[in-house]
């Protein structure tokens, strides 16, 4: 049977396909469970919830994408009601309030996370056993206004890009004499705040007056009339302009040899990056709201916004090849136990044997919790229910949610809850390897 928490209690990691729970979070309890194991507790981080957006648009909170290091590019997509009317009928612009925009990112090889707690401001942990005190940071400028997205960028130290009103944050620390530098021709007034890193803004890439949504590092360029490309040294940025707008979501495979694009009329496109050629699809369920690509890049599983069924996009060739399969994936318990119609947000580990899912909705018993499945990817990927996470709280809910993979044990889940606390989970399945 799945693991169920109770009412009043609190999810405190998972040991073995069996999950911990407690009447309320300790330093104790954590240590006495998982802390043993890693060798490290995570103390859950608060932030002021009422900062944030109100619920209708919490959904925008944020979009994570891996790439490699390089070239940053950012798609846009206008969120006023007077950018989106030419753009979108009334009844699209309901639409991107449903688009799986993640606001949680975890730094690529560092223990760094970052997640958006306010609608100006962005919070960083530093869990490394080189942090002083691992005390929590406040990014914040006068020209970070609006934040919806944020990603590290890989392979490039502790630099972090932040996607909001106007154009894209970069922000950069000074560790161990190594000052950060801010690009020629800018001057910045820096605010982090309590924390003894130092943080920089070095550089704010400008878009005019546009809302940025999503952003993705990348040694590669890609064309869409709703994207930029821009070359971070010299903070030159250029319009790619291909025939098509209105692309909600963008992802791209961990390999850099396939990129996903979902528009608001349903339709996604499938790219490869060797000569740019794409592949159109379409969906009977719904436009597509979230995306999460396997570890090696070889599949990509899909959320709809009118299904509790997942899609599976299998590739049957190599790169730069195209073919595919659409395959769905079943998640039957999100309708028999929590009695969700609807898939909201997904997240795959890297390992590939983890799935975080939640829906909306549902039986009182089972709203706004987690669902944590256990995957397998042989040949064809089937997922079977672990047990929930359940926040701290009066009535949680999960607002954003995203994978580290640190330990060999097993990842690490951080989900900001509406009642406006930050937690990292543990997922510990392999705890006899040694750290």
């Amino acid at each position: 049977m799945p693991s169920f928490p109770q009412p009043g209690s609190v999810t405190i990691c998972e040991i073995n396909r069996e999950f911990v729970t407690a009447d309320r979070f300790s330093n104790d309890q954590a240590r006495n469970t998982y802390g043993k194991i890693l060798g490290t507790v995570f103390t859950p981080v608060p932030f002021e919830v009422d900062n944030l957006p109100d619920a209708a648009a919490e959904q925008d909170a944020g979009l994570q994408v891996q790439g490699d290091v390089g070239i940053l590019s950012a798609a846009y997509q206008a969120l006023l009601s007077r950018s989106l009317k030419p753009l979108f009928q009334p009844a699209d612009e309901k639409l991107l309030k449903n688009i799986d925009l993640q606001g949680v990112s975890w730094h690529k090889h560092k223990q760094i996370l970052s997640f958006i707690s306010g609608p100006n401001h962005v919070i960083i942990c530093d869990y490394n056993e080189d942090s002083d005190g691992k005390s929590p940071c406040i990014l914040s400028n006068d020209a970070q206004k609006d934040v919806k997205c944020l990603e590290w960028r890989p392979n490039g130290g502790r630099t972090l890009a932040i996607a909001c009103k106007g154009g894209i944050c970069i922000w950069a620390a000074s560790c161990s004499g190594n000052v950060a530098s801010v690009r020629t021709g800018r001057s910045f007034s820096v605010f982090s705040r309590s924390c003894g890193t130092s943080w920089t803004l070095v550089d704010f890439l400008q878009t005019s007056d546009e809302q940025v949504t999503a952003l993705s590092w990348t040694s590669a360029s890609f064309a869409n009339s709703s994207f930029t490309i821009w070359d971070v040294s010299l903070g030159i940025g250029t319009p790619i302009r291909r025939g098509f707008g209105g692309v909600s979501l963008v992802k791209w495979s961990p390999s850099g040899d396939y990129f996903l694009a979902a528009k608001f009329d349903g339709t996604f496109y499938l790219w490869e990056t060797t000569t740019w050629t794409s592949e159109p699809w379409s969906s009977k369920n719904g436009i597509v709201t979230g995306a999460t690509w396997d570890p090696d890049g070889r599949m990509v599983l899909l959320s709809f916004s009118e299904s509790s069924t997942l899609g599976s996009i299998h590739f049957a060739s190599r790169p730069p090849a195209l073919d595919a399969h659409l395959i769905p994936v079943e998640l039957p318990e999100i309708k028999s136990l929590t009695g969700s119609q609807k898939i909201e947000k997904i997240a795959w580990d890297a390992s590939g044997e983890r799935l975080a899912v939640s829906y909306r909705d549902g039986d009182e018993l089972y709203r706004g919790l987690v669902a944590i499945y256990d995957v397998k990817r042989a040949p064809l990927v089937s997922a079977s229910l672990i047990g929930f996470i359940r926040g701290p709280g009066d009535s949680p809910k999960p607002l954003a949610f995203s994978f580290h993979s640190r330990y060999k044990q097993g990842p690490l889940l951080s989900v900001c809850w509406s009642t406006g606390v930050c937690c990292t989970y543990p997922l510990i399945f392999h705890a006899n390897v040694v750290q």
